[in-house]
């Protein structure tokens, strides 16, 4: 049994010296993309036509006046009142609310909402500092209409 152990494991190295010799692969060459462009100098998608950005822009100015920027998913009250006197630090107007009931289920807890004037103030930067301070914090952007403030 020894020799027969012995026997599968030199015939395991040499298949292993075997492998190890074949010719390896070589990358493809690639040509320029320079070289394939020709008369057409950019790609345009039809979304990015000058009619359609316009359309975007527009739309966008509306949503941006209609939503309004959440922070918040705290378990404690206590944690949302801090949330809000940190964010006043900032110079970023906001106040508690309660999400609707519809979405209750994914936006359970205490949630601060931001004043659409200071929205612009809360930045990638600015959350990620607040959400060492709060573990929980979530950041959400959300119509302004359909919620009720807490009282």
């Amino acid at each position: 049994m020894r020799w027969l152990f012995l026997l599968l494991l030199v015939l395991n190295v040499f298949y292993y010296v075997w492998h190890q010799q074949e010719a390896p692969l070589r990358a493809k060459d690639v040509t320029p993309l320079s070289l394939y462009r020709g008369s057409q100098q950019d790609i345009h998608l039809l979304s990015e036509t000058a009619d359609a950005l316009a359309r975007r822009d527009s739309t966008s100015a509306e949503a941006q006046k209609t939503s309004c920027v959440y922070l918040g998913g705290l378990a404690r009250p206590e944690m949302a009142r801090q949330l809000e006197q940190r964010l006043a630090a900032s110079g970023v107007v906001a106040r508690p609310v309660t999400l609707g009931v519809q979405n209750s289920s994914e936006n359970a807890g205490f949630w601060v909402q931001v004043s659409p004037d200071s929205g612009a103030k809360v930045n990638e930067t600015l959350v990620q500092n607040l959400s060492k301070e709060f573990n929980e914090l979530k950041h959400k952007i959300m119509p302004c209409e359909g919620v009720a403030p807490a009282g």
